[in-house]
Protein backbone atom coordinates (compact mmCIF):
# COMPACT_ATOMS: atom_id res chain seq x y z
CA UNK A 1 0.00 0.00 0.00
CA UNK A 2 1.06 3.63 -0.34
CA UNK A 3 -0.24 7.18 -0.64
CA UNK A 4 -3.30 6.57 -2.78
CA UNK A 5 -4.21 10.19 -3.43
CA UNK A 6 -3.49 13.74 -2.34
CA UNK A 7 -5.58 16.88 -2.13
CA UNK A 8 -4.97 20.61 -1.92
CA UNK A 9 -7.72 22.28 0.11
CA UNK A 10 -8.24 25.69 1.80
CA UNK A 11 -9.17 26.20 5.43
CA UNK A 12 -11.37 29.29 5.96
CA UNK A 13 -13.62 28.67 9.00
CA UNK A 14 -16.24 30.61 7.03
CA UNK A 15 -17.09 27.48 5.00
CA UNK A 16 -18.14 25.58 8.12
CA UNK A 17 -21.87 26.22 8.07
CA UNK A 18 -22.12 26.57 11.84
CA UNK A 19 -19.52 29.35 11.61
CA UNK A 20 -20.63 30.96 8.36
CA UNK A 21 -24.32 30.94 9.30
CA UNK A 22 -25.29 31.47 5.68
CA UNK A 23 -22.39 33.62 4.52
CA UNK A 24 -20.56 30.48 3.39
CA UNK A 25 -22.84 30.39 0.37
CA UNK A 26 -20.75 33.02 -1.36
CA UNK A 27 -18.00 30.41 -1.77
CA UNK A 28 -20.32 27.54 -2.67
CA UNK A 29 -17.96 26.27 -5.39
CA UNK A 30 -15.32 25.64 -2.74
CA UNK A 31 -17.81 23.84 -0.53
CA UNK A 32 -19.01 21.62 -3.38
CA UNK A 33 -15.40 20.81 -4.27
CA UNK A 34 -14.73 19.89 -0.65
CA UNK A 35 -17.65 17.47 -0.76
CA UNK A 36 -16.14 15.88 -3.86
CA UNK A 37 -12.84 15.43 -2.01
CA UNK A 38 -14.68 13.79 0.88
CA UNK A 39 -16.46 11.42 -1.51
CA UNK A 40 -13.15 10.44 -3.08
CA UNK A 41 -11.64 9.73 0.33
CA UNK A 42 -14.63 7.54 1.16
CA UNK A 43 -13.99 5.58 -2.03
CA UNK A 44 -10.33 5.07 -1.08
CA UNK A 45 -11.10 4.13 2.54
CA UNK A 46 -7.61 4.96 3.81
CA UNK A 47 -6.01 3.71 7.02
CA UNK A 48 -4.40 7.09 7.65
CA UNK A 49 -5.07 10.70 6.67
CA UNK A 50 -1.89 12.81 6.68
CA UNK A 51 -2.59 16.52 7.06
CA UNK A 52 -0.06 19.34 6.79
CA UNK A 53 -1.31 22.64 8.18
CA UNK A 54 0.16 26.16 8.31
CA UNK A 55 -1.59 26.61 11.66
CA UNK A 56 -0.14 23.58 13.44
CA UNK A 57 2.91 24.14 15.66
CA UNK A 58 5.49 25.97 13.55
CA UNK A 59 9.20 26.52 14.05
CA UNK A 60 11.68 28.38 11.87
CA UNK A 61 14.21 25.53 11.71
CA UNK A 62 12.22 22.41 12.58
CA UNK A 63 9.24 20.43 11.29
CA UNK A 64 6.87 19.61 14.15
CA UNK A 65 4.87 16.39 13.96
CA UNK A 66 2.08 16.17 16.52
CA UNK A 67 2.90 13.64 19.25
CA UNK A 68 0.75 11.47 21.47
CA UNK A 69 -2.11 9.10 20.83
CA UNK A 70 -4.95 11.58 20.36
CA UNK A 71 -5.98 15.22 20.17
CA UNK A 72 -9.15 17.27 20.33
CA UNK A 73 -10.34 20.62 19.06
CA UNK A 74 -13.41 22.70 18.27
CA UNK A 75 -14.49 25.86 16.52
CA UNK A 76 -15.19 27.63 19.80
CA UNK A 77 -12.80 30.41 18.77
CA UNK A 78 -15.16 31.01 15.83
CA UNK A 79 -18.37 30.99 17.92
CA UNK A 80 -19.24 27.39 17.07
CA UNK A 81 -18.13 25.25 20.04
CA UNK A 82 -20.66 22.60 19.08
CA UNK A 83 -18.45 21.61 16.13
CA UNK A 84 -15.75 19.53 17.77
CA UNK A 85 -13.30 16.76 16.94
CA UNK A 86 -11.51 14.01 18.79
CA UNK A 87 -8.89 12.34 16.59
CA UNK A 88 -6.58 9.37 17.04
CA UNK A 89 -2.99 9.70 15.80
CA UNK A 90 -1.22 7.01 13.81
CA UNK A 91 1.61 6.74 16.33
CA UNK A 92 3.47 4.03 14.42
CA UNK A 93 3.63 6.12 11.26
CA UNK A 94 4.67 9.20 13.24
CA UNK A 95 7.52 7.24 14.83
CA UNK A 96 8.66 5.93 11.45
CA UNK A 97 8.70 9.43 9.89
CA UNK A 98 10.64 10.76 12.88
CA UNK A 99 13.19 7.95 12.65
CA UNK A 100 13.72 8.42 8.91
CA UNK A 101 14.13 12.16 9.35
CA UNK A 102 16.72 11.62 12.06
CA UNK A 103 18.65 9.21 9.86
CA UNK A 104 18.54 11.66 6.95
CA UNK A 105 19.64 14.62 9.08
CA UNK A 106 16.38 16.48 8.45
CA UNK A 107 15.19 18.45 11.51
CA UNK A 108 11.75 16.95 12.10
CA UNK A 109 10.09 15.26 15.06
CA UNK A 110 7.60 15.37 17.90
CA UNK A 111 9.47 17.59 20.35
CA UNK A 112 8.38 21.10 21.30
CA UNK A 113 4.61 20.93 21.10
CA UNK A 114 3.22 24.19 22.46
CA UNK A 115 -0.47 23.40 22.12
CA UNK A 116 -1.97 19.96 21.51
CA UNK A 117 -5.35 21.38 20.45
CA UNK A 118 -6.27 20.75 16.84
CA UNK A 119 -5.88 23.89 14.72
CA UNK A 120 -8.43 25.19 12.22
CA UNK A 121 -6.12 24.36 9.30
CA UNK A 122 -6.59 20.73 10.33
CA UNK A 123 -10.22 20.89 11.45
CA UNK A 124 -11.71 22.53 8.35
CA UNK A 125 -10.67 19.60 6.12
CA UNK A 126 -11.79 17.14 8.81
CA UNK A 127 -15.17 18.90 9.01
CA UNK A 128 -15.99 17.79 5.47
CA UNK A 129 -14.19 14.45 5.59
CA UNK A 130 -15.74 13.30 8.87
CA UNK A 131 -19.26 13.96 7.63
CA UNK A 132 -18.75 11.06 5.23
CA UNK A 133 -15.81 8.99 6.48
CA UNK A 134 -15.25 8.14 10.14
CA UNK A 135 -12.35 5.74 9.63
CA UNK A 136 -8.62 6.42 9.57
CA UNK A 137 -6.25 7.80 12.14
CA UNK A 138 -4.45 11.02 11.33
CA UNK A 139 -0.93 12.41 11.22
CA UNK A 140 -0.63 16.18 11.69
CA UNK A 141 2.43 17.99 10.38
CA UNK A 142 3.45 21.61 10.79
CA UNK A 143 5.40 23.72 8.33
CA UNK A 144 8.70 25.50 8.98
CA UNK A 145 10.86 28.39 7.86
CA UNK A 146 13.22 25.97 6.15
CA UNK A 147 13.67 25.91 2.38
CA UNK A 148 11.19 24.55 -0.13
CA UNK A 149 13.69 21.77 -0.85
CA UNK A 150 13.59 20.75 2.82
CA UNK A 151 9.78 20.64 2.69
CA UNK A 152 10.01 18.45 -0.41
CA UNK A 153 12.53 16.20 1.33
CA UNK A 154 10.13 15.76 4.26
CA UNK A 155 7.43 14.71 1.80
CA UNK A 156 9.73 12.07 0.31
CA UNK A 157 10.42 10.69 3.79
CA UNK A 158 6.67 10.57 4.49
CA UNK A 159 6.21 8.53 1.32
CA UNK A 160 8.98 6.16 2.37
CA UNK A 161 7.49 5.76 5.85
CA UNK A 162 4.03 5.02 4.44
CA UNK A 163 5.44 2.45 2.02
CA UNK A 164 7.59 0.75 4.66
CA UNK A 165 4.59 0.21 6.95
CA UNK A 166 2.22 -0.84 4.18
CA UNK A 167 -0.21 1.93 5.04
CA UNK A 168 -3.07 2.89 2.76
CA UNK A 169 -2.96 6.66 3.11
CA UNK A 170 -4.16 9.93 1.64
CA UNK A 171 -2.40 13.27 1.95
CA UNK A 172 -4.37 16.46 2.61
CA UNK A 173 -2.35 19.65 2.06
CA UNK A 174 -4.24 22.39 3.88
CA UNK A 175 -3.53 25.95 2.83
CA UNK A 176 -4.98 29.10 1.33
CA UNK A 177 -3.52 30.82 -1.72
CA UNK A 178 -2.83 34.55 -1.95
CA UNK A 179 -4.50 36.80 0.63
CA UNK A 180 -4.06 39.85 -1.63
CA UNK A 181 -6.56 39.25 -4.41
CA UNK A 182 -9.10 42.03 -3.82
CA UNK A 183 -8.84 45.61 -2.49
CA UNK A 184 -11.46 44.75 0.12
CA UNK A 185 -9.66 41.59 1.24
CA UNK A 186 -7.89 41.16 4.59
CA UNK A 187 -4.50 42.28 3.23
CA UNK A 188 -5.52 44.49 0.33
CA UNK A 189 -4.45 43.93 -3.27
CA UNK A 190 -1.20 43.49 -5.17
CA UNK A 191 -1.07 42.58 -8.89
CA UNK A 192 1.17 39.64 -8.08
CA UNK A 193 -1.61 38.05 -6.00
CA UNK A 194 -3.80 36.96 -8.92
CA UNK A 195 -0.65 36.06 -10.89
CA UNK A 196 0.46 33.70 -8.12
CA UNK A 197 -2.95 32.02 -7.91
CA UNK A 198 -3.13 31.62 -11.68
CA UNK A 199 0.35 30.10 -11.84
CA UNK A 200 -0.26 27.74 -8.93
CA UNK A 201 -3.58 26.49 -10.24
CA UNK A 202 -2.01 25.92 -13.67
CA UNK A 203 0.82 23.88 -12.14
CA UNK A 204 -1.65 21.81 -10.13
CA UNK A 205 -4.09 21.29 -13.02
CA UNK A 206 -1.23 19.93 -15.14
CA UNK A 207 -0.04 17.65 -12.35
CA UNK A 208 3.39 19.27 -12.67
CA UNK A 209 3.68 19.59 -8.91
CA UNK A 210 7.46 19.39 -8.96
CA UNK A 211 7.30 22.95 -10.32
CA UNK A 212 6.07 24.11 -6.92
CA UNK A 213 9.75 24.10 -5.93
CA UNK A 214 10.47 26.75 -8.55
CA UNK A 215 8.30 29.48 -7.04
CA UNK A 216 10.25 32.47 -5.81
CA UNK A 217 10.30 32.94 -2.02
CA UNK A 218 9.90 36.69 -2.37
CA UNK A 219 6.81 36.22 -4.54
CA UNK A 220 5.26 33.86 -1.99
CA UNK A 221 5.91 36.39 0.76
CA UNK A 222 4.61 39.33 -1.27
CA UNK A 223 1.27 37.68 -2.07
CA UNK A 224 0.77 36.54 1.56
CA UNK A 225 -0.02 32.94 0.75
CA UNK A 226 -0.11 30.46 3.62
CA UNK A 227 -0.24 27.09 1.88
CA UNK A 228 2.70 26.85 -0.50
CA UNK A 229 5.00 24.94 1.84
CA UNK A 230 2.16 22.59 2.70
CA UNK A 231 1.69 21.90 -1.00
CA UNK A 232 5.42 21.29 -1.47
CA UNK A 233 5.48 18.64 1.28
CA UNK A 234 2.59 16.99 -0.55
CA UNK A 235 4.48 17.07 -3.85
CA UNK A 236 7.45 15.40 -2.18
CA UNK A 237 5.13 12.70 -0.85
CA UNK A 238 4.19 11.93 -4.48
CA UNK A 239 7.80 12.04 -5.73
CA UNK A 240 8.65 9.58 -8.49
CA UNK A 241 5.12 9.13 -9.83
CA UNK A 242 3.28 10.35 -12.88
CA UNK A 243 0.31 12.32 -11.57
CA UNK A 244 -3.29 12.39 -12.75
CA UNK A 245 -4.50 15.78 -11.55
CA UNK A 246 -7.70 17.79 -11.57
CA UNK A 247 -8.38 21.34 -10.46
CA UNK A 248 -11.88 21.28 -8.98
CA UNK A 249 -12.31 24.97 -8.20
CA UNK A 250 -10.72 28.32 -7.44
CA UNK A 251 -12.47 31.26 -5.81
CA UNK A 252 -11.29 34.73 -4.78
CA UNK A 253 -14.49 36.50 -3.77
CA UNK A 254 -13.30 37.06 -0.18
CA UNK A 255 -9.97 38.48 -1.31
CA UNK A 256 -8.26 35.20 -0.40
CA UNK A 257 -7.59 32.43 -2.90
CA UNK A 258 -9.31 29.12 -2.21
CA UNK A 259 -8.09 26.32 -4.47
CA UNK A 260 -9.18 22.68 -4.43
CA UNK A 261 -7.23 20.12 -6.46
CA UNK A 262 -6.92 16.34 -6.55
CA UNK A 263 -3.85 14.25 -7.37
CA UNK A 264 -3.67 10.53 -8.05
CA UNK A 265 -0.29 8.83 -8.46
CA UNK A 266 -0.19 6.58 -11.50
CA UNK A 267 2.70 4.35 -12.55
CA UNK A 268 6.15 5.19 -11.26
CA UNK A 269 8.24 7.35 -13.53
CA UNK A 270 10.85 5.39 -15.40
CA UNK A 271 14.18 6.32 -13.81
CA UNK A 272 16.64 8.23 -15.94
CA UNK A 273 19.24 5.59 -16.97
CA UNK A 274 22.16 7.98 -16.40
CA UNK A 275 21.03 8.78 -12.86
CA UNK A 276 20.06 5.17 -12.19
CA UNK A 277 23.56 4.06 -13.12
CA UNK A 278 25.13 6.61 -10.76
CA UNK A 279 22.80 5.59 -7.92
CA UNK A 280 23.47 1.88 -8.49
CA UNK A 281 27.21 2.55 -8.55
CA UNK A 282 27.21 4.54 -5.31
CA UNK A 283 25.04 2.00 -3.50
CA UNK A 284 27.23 -0.89 -4.61
CA UNK A 285 30.47 0.81 -3.66
CA UNK A 286 29.37 2.25 -0.32
CA UNK A 287 27.60 -0.91 0.85
CA UNK A 288 29.92 -3.61 -0.51
CA UNK A 289 33.04 -1.83 -1.81
CA UNK A 290 32.31 -3.35 -5.20
CA UNK A 291 32.95 -1.40 -8.41
CA UNK A 292 29.88 -1.87 -10.57
CA UNK A 293 30.41 -3.52 -13.93
CA UNK A 294 28.82 -1.75 -16.89
CA UNK A 295 25.30 -3.20 -17.24
CA UNK A 296 24.54 -4.64 -20.68
CA UNK A 297 20.98 -3.29 -20.88
CA UNK A 298 21.93 0.41 -21.00
CA UNK A 299 20.92 2.64 -23.92
CA UNK A 300 23.32 2.41 -26.87
CA UNK A 301 24.30 6.05 -26.47
CA UNK A 302 25.71 5.36 -23.01
CA UNK A 303 27.75 2.43 -24.29
CA UNK A 304 29.00 3.85 -27.59
CA UNK A 305 29.58 7.53 -26.79
CA UNK A 306 32.58 9.11 -25.07
CA UNK A 307 32.18 12.33 -23.08
CA UNK A 308 33.15 14.05 -19.87
CA UNK A 309 30.60 13.77 -17.07
CA UNK A 310 29.99 15.18 -13.61
CA UNK A 311 28.17 13.35 -10.83
CA UNK A 312 26.64 15.68 -8.21
CA UNK A 313 25.29 14.46 -4.88
CA UNK A 314 22.94 16.51 -2.71
CA UNK A 315 21.41 15.81 0.69
CA UNK A 316 18.48 17.87 1.93
CA UNK A 317 19.20 20.41 -0.79
CA UNK A 318 22.86 20.85 0.21
CA UNK A 319 25.84 19.72 -1.85
CA UNK A 320 27.34 16.48 -0.49
CA UNK A 321 29.84 15.66 -3.25
CA UNK A 322 30.65 16.54 -6.86
CA UNK A 323 33.40 15.10 -9.05
CA UNK A 324 33.66 14.99 -12.83
CA UNK A 325 35.79 15.00 -15.93
CA UNK A 326 35.95 17.79 -18.49
CA UNK A 327 36.63 15.46 -21.41
CA UNK A 328 36.34 11.71 -21.81
CA UNK A 329 38.82 9.60 -19.88
CA UNK A 330 37.05 6.27 -20.35
CA UNK A 331 35.85 4.28 -23.33
CA UNK A 332 32.16 5.15 -22.79
CA UNK A 333 29.90 7.58 -20.95
CA UNK A 334 28.72 4.67 -18.79
CA UNK A 335 32.25 3.99 -17.55
CA UNK A 336 32.77 7.71 -17.02
CA UNK A 337 29.68 7.86 -14.79
CA UNK A 338 30.71 4.79 -12.77
CA UNK A 339 34.19 6.20 -12.12
CA UNK A 340 32.98 9.67 -11.21
CA UNK A 341 30.11 8.43 -9.06
CA UNK A 342 32.57 6.54 -6.86
CA UNK A 343 34.84 9.59 -6.68
CA UNK A 344 31.98 11.99 -5.87
CA UNK A 345 30.80 9.77 -3.01
CA UNK A 346 34.20 8.98 -1.51
CA UNK A 347 36.94 11.32 -2.75
CA UNK A 348 35.58 14.86 -2.83
CA UNK A 349 38.10 16.63 -0.55
CA UNK A 350 35.44 19.03 0.70
CA UNK A 351 33.35 16.32 2.35
CA UNK A 352 33.58 13.14 4.36
CA UNK A 353 32.85 9.92 2.53
CA UNK A 354 29.17 9.05 2.06
CA UNK A 355 27.97 6.58 4.69
CA UNK A 356 25.53 3.73 4.22
CA UNK A 357 22.83 5.31 6.40
CA UNK A 358 22.77 8.34 4.08
CA UNK A 359 22.09 6.44 0.87
CA UNK A 360 18.30 6.68 1.00
CA UNK A 361 18.33 10.46 1.48
CA UNK A 362 20.61 11.43 -1.41
CA UNK A 363 19.68 13.23 -4.62
CA UNK A 364 21.90 12.41 -7.59
CA UNK A 365 22.37 14.43 -10.81
CA UNK A 366 24.51 13.53 -13.81
CA UNK A 367 25.76 16.19 -16.25
CA UNK A 368 27.13 14.94 -19.56
CA UNK A 369 29.41 17.58 -21.07
CA UNK A 370 29.59 18.68 -24.67
CA UNK A 371 32.90 19.54 -26.33
CA UNK A 372 34.49 22.70 -24.84
CA UNK A 373 34.53 25.64 -27.27
CA UNK A 374 37.15 28.40 -27.10
CA UNK A 375 35.52 31.86 -26.84
CA UNK A 376 36.94 35.33 -27.24
CA UNK A 377 35.21 37.01 -24.31
CA UNK A 378 32.74 36.63 -21.46
CA UNK A 379 30.07 38.19 -23.69
CA UNK A 380 29.68 34.77 -25.30
CA UNK A 381 28.64 33.15 -22.01
CA UNK A 382 25.17 32.55 -20.60
CA UNK A 383 25.04 31.22 -17.03
CA UNK A 384 21.87 29.23 -17.72
CA UNK A 385 23.00 27.63 -20.98
CA UNK A 386 26.79 27.35 -20.80
CA UNK A 387 29.30 26.09 -18.30
CA UNK A 388 32.70 27.76 -18.27
CA UNK A 389 36.32 26.58 -18.11
CA UNK A 390 38.80 29.24 -17.05
CA UNK A 391 42.46 28.44 -17.79
CA UNK A 392 45.69 30.20 -16.88
CA UNK A 393 48.82 28.27 -17.75
CA UNK A 394 48.53 24.87 -16.09
CA UNK A 395 45.71 26.05 -13.79
CA UNK A 396 42.14 25.31 -14.77
CA UNK A 397 38.78 25.79 -13.07
CA UNK A 398 35.33 24.66 -14.23
CA UNK A 399 31.79 25.59 -13.27
CA UNK A 400 28.66 23.88 -14.55
CA UNK A 401 25.76 25.94 -15.96
CA UNK A 402 22.43 26.74 -14.36
CA UNK A 403 23.52 26.45 -10.73
CA UNK A 404 21.45 27.84 -7.88
CA UNK A 405 22.90 31.10 -6.60
CA UNK A 406 25.01 31.75 -9.69
CA UNK A 407 23.10 34.49 -11.51
CA UNK A 408 25.70 36.40 -13.52
CA UNK A 409 28.57 35.60 -15.86
CA UNK A 410 30.88 37.54 -13.55
CA UNK A 411 29.97 35.25 -10.65
CA UNK A 412 30.41 32.20 -12.82
CA UNK A 413 33.91 33.19 -13.94
CA UNK A 414 34.97 34.28 -10.45
CA UNK A 415 33.92 30.96 -8.88
CA UNK A 416 35.61 28.95 -11.65
CA UNK A 417 38.81 30.93 -11.09
CA UNK A 418 38.70 30.25 -7.36
CA UNK A 419 38.24 26.54 -7.99
CA UNK A 420 41.25 26.54 -10.29
CA UNK A 421 43.48 28.58 -8.00
CA UNK A 422 43.57 31.42 -10.54
CA UNK A 423 43.98 34.89 -9.06
CA UNK A 424 42.55 38.18 -10.35
CA UNK A 425 44.96 39.78 -12.78
CA UNK A 426 46.19 36.50 -14.24
CA UNK A 427 45.91 36.11 -18.00
CA UNK A 428 43.00 33.76 -18.62
CA UNK A 429 41.50 31.78 -21.48
CA UNK A 430 37.80 30.99 -21.57
CA UNK A 431 36.05 27.91 -22.94
CA UNK A 432 32.32 27.35 -22.83
CA UNK A 433 30.43 24.08 -22.98
CA UNK A 434 26.86 22.84 -22.89
CA UNK A 435 25.59 19.96 -20.79
CA UNK A 436 22.74 17.51 -20.85
CA UNK A 437 21.53 17.37 -17.27
CA UNK A 438 20.00 14.17 -15.94
CA UNK A 439 18.05 14.44 -12.66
Amino acid sequence: MSIEAAFIVPHPPLIVSEVGKGSEQKVIKTIESYKTVADEIVAIAPDTIIISSPHATLYYDYFHISPGREASGSFSAFSAPEVSFHEQYDTELVSRIEALASSAGLPAGTKGERDSTLDHGTMVPLYFIRQKYKGAKIVRIGLSGLSLKDHYSLGRLIQKAVDSLGRKAVYVASGDLSHKLQPYGPYGFVPEGPEYDKKLMDVCARGAIGELLDFDDQLCSLVAECGHRSFVIMSGALDGYEIKAKALSHEDVTGVGYGVCTFYPQCSKAPDPYVALAVQTINSYIRDRKVLKVPKDLPEQMLNTKAGAFVSIHKNGELRGCIGTITATKSSVAEEIISNAISASTRDPRFNEITEDELDSLEINVDVLGEPELIASADQLDVKRYGVIVSSGYKRGLLLPDLEGVDTVEQQIRIAMMKGGITPGDDITLHRFEVIRHK
